[in-house]
């Protein structure tokens, strides 16, 4: 099955200059590698009034080159180019700083960066300064970037964005749709300044060998008057990936799914000991490795779950997800030593029970340890967060404890990977796979779960650990419409326990607000709150009676009718 392929030719030239401060670069991964961060491509240019920039656009061309393709695979393109653009930026920042030209940036560590990355079925532009993307297609060339220069006259100008400039950097950032027979080209400012519009389009239009190409167009530019360095790239898609192709995440189909398994059964170097849970959709077995005599969890998808692509796209990802998590509170796949026939999952074997099992052993648990547990999960959260993945599904079933009070979670079915959402079929990046009383309301309205929505699954947890109550009840979800939603009311703790501290409603009010620009905005801000009374959010937010003590409400209303009844009967007692 064919994938992303490309052509591409490159020309670069000193010019008139005394030496080339231009630098350009391509980076063609093999598979995997291509799949998860795709195809690189980017160009530097140096300002002609510094004697170190060239370094600076062969340290931004090389970092940018390595680094991105050293970015987790779950990150996605936006966020991987990104961060290592940033930190370059940084670096070009503080050694000019710490140089003789402190005090005049246009003679330190600065150059102009245009870049393009192609993965998939998608391309993505990330631009700082004047050099430039085209895209040509179907005979029309399209300007992708804008020019960064701040004109102080028809003669003079600045650049207004540049690597090494500032201490933070301010990115272009496009995205759009690649089509087989895209062709890519990138100039600096000392080939588009001497060649127009209508001159680059003809030199496209009769394009034969793009390496000869580059030099041409390069060569142009120097025939006509050009007193820069010159230094052209061309990147050609010759074929994309299908579109119902499956990742390396989805290749569901490759294996069948598994026979039906039962104790004493042998199983692909397995021994199945017994059934640990039957579903819906999957089945799970406590089996033991007889090759290293280790205990571990085998799941594989129910019958019923066998005839639906989707989900068994989902359903491998699962291992995928927790071969990239190394945390003590996330569960661990564990790592294959043999080939596989069948489709099934591995992980480790934890000792434990459920949160939901626990909860009915704890129907009113102590506040220290229910800070524990939601620290720990918490905790768990952000080994996801940081590589750009939301568990989605975050629930008392879906996180062990053992018998020490370890917290695991478990079951990432429905996790959302970022860096992957734009190869995934539709069928799984629209639908909704979080349990209704925990997932956010923003969710069922459609919108992408992201930290705040984990969030305010952990809350509702929290909340259910104290109380064994939901804060909303069942209201969430019957609450599809934004509208419904912000009429949804918190019910205070003081309804289900007394000896709880007032102030506690706070931080818990807050990380399950129905709005998700009125939760915490990182997890430690919430586990902090948890722990220390938070004056902000208790002050003048007191709760009406009858939410914090229904009986005591019922009591003075009955007390106070009363008194009206009994001075009626004073005043007319006929």
């Amino acid at each position: 099955m064919s994938g992303l392929s490309v052509s591409f030719g490159q020309y670069s030239d000193k010019g008139r200059k005394p030496a080339n401060q231009d630098c350009h670069g391509l980076f063609l991964p093999d598979e995997p590698l291509r799949s998860t961060k795709g195809i690189a491509v980017a160009l530097a240019d140096g300002i002609g009034s510094s004697s170190v920039s060239h370094i600076a656009s062969d340290c931004a061309v090389r970092g940018f080159l390595s680094d991105y393709f050293s970015t987790p695979d779950t990150w996605s393109v936006k966020q991987s180019a990104s961060r290592v653009l940033m930190a370059i930026n940084a670096w070009l920042y503080a050694q000019t700083r710490q140089s003789q030209f402190r005090y005049d940036m246009d003679r330190g560590y600065v150059c102009t960066l245009s870049a393009l990355v192609l993965r998939g079925s998608q391309a993505s532009v990330f631009h700082a300064g004047d050099s430039r993307i085209y895209r040509w297609r179907d005979g029309e060339l399209e300007q992708l970037t804008t020019d960064h220069r701040l004109w102080v006259s028809r003669e003079q100008h600045y650049l207004s964005r540049a690597l090494g400039i500032q201490p933070h950097l301010e990115l272009d950032y496009l995205h759009c749709t690649l089509a087989a027979g895209d062709l890519f080209l990138l100039v600096t400012d000392g080939v588009y300044e001497y060649l127009g519009h209508a001159e680059i389009t003809e030199l496209l239009r009769t394009a034969t060998a793009l390496d000869d190409t580059a030099k041409h167009i390069a060569d142009q530019a120097l025939a006509h008057g050009s007193d820069d360095n010159v230094t052209v790239q061309l990147l050609r898609v010759e074929t994309l990936p299908p579109h119902d192709a499956e990742t390396q995440l989805g290749q569901a189909r490759a294996l069948p799914c598994p026979p039906a398994l039962a104790p004493r059964t042998a199983f692909e170097g397995y021994s199945i000991l017994r059934e640990l849970h039957q579903g819906h959709r999957s089945q799970v077995y406590l089996a033991r490795d007889d090759a290293h005599q280790q205990t571990v969890v085998i799941k594989v998808p129910s019958t019923e779950a066998r005839d639906d692509p989707a989900w068994l796209q989902r359903f491998v990802m699962e291992e995928w997800i927790a071969r990239r998590l190394d945390h003590p509170h996330v569960l661990r796949a564990v790592p294959p030593t043999r080939p596989r026939r069948y489709c099934y999952t591995v992980t480790e074997y934890i000792d434990g029970q459920t949160l939901r099992q626990w909860l009915h052993d704890h129907p009113a648990a102590a506040l220290s340890s229910v800070r524990d547990i939601v620290r720990q999960i918490a905790s768990g959260l952000r080994a996801f967060h940081r590589l750009e993945m939301f568990h989605q599904d975050l629930r008392p079933d879906n996180i062990l404890i053992d018998r020490s009070g370890t917290v695991t979670l478990i079951d990432f079915g429905a996790t959302r990977i970022a860096g992957l959402q734009d190869q995934l079929p539709h069928a799984l990046r629209d639908s909704l796979l979080g349990t209704a009383p925990y997932t956010a309301p923003e969710c069922f309205r459609g919108h992408d779960s992201h930290e705040g929505s984990d969030l305010f699954s952990l809350g509702v947890m929290a909340y259910q650990l104290l109380t064994g109550q939901l804060p909303y009840g069942t209201a969430v979800a019957a609450a599809s419409l934004s509208g419904r939603q912000h009429r949804l009311r918190y019910r205070p703790l003081t309804q289900y326990r007394q000896d709880l501290p007032p102030w506690l409603d706070g931080p818990l009010r807050k990380a399950v607000h129905p709005d998700p620009n009125q939760r915490y905005a990182a997890l430690s801000e919430f586990l902090f709150d948890l722990e220390h009374p938070n004056p902000a959010l208790h002050a003048g937010t007191a709760a009406p009676l009858l939410e914090r003590n229904p009986l005591r409400f019922w009591q003075l209303l009955s007390l106070v009718l009363a008194l009206v009844l009994a001075t009626v009967l004073v005043w007319h007692p006929g």
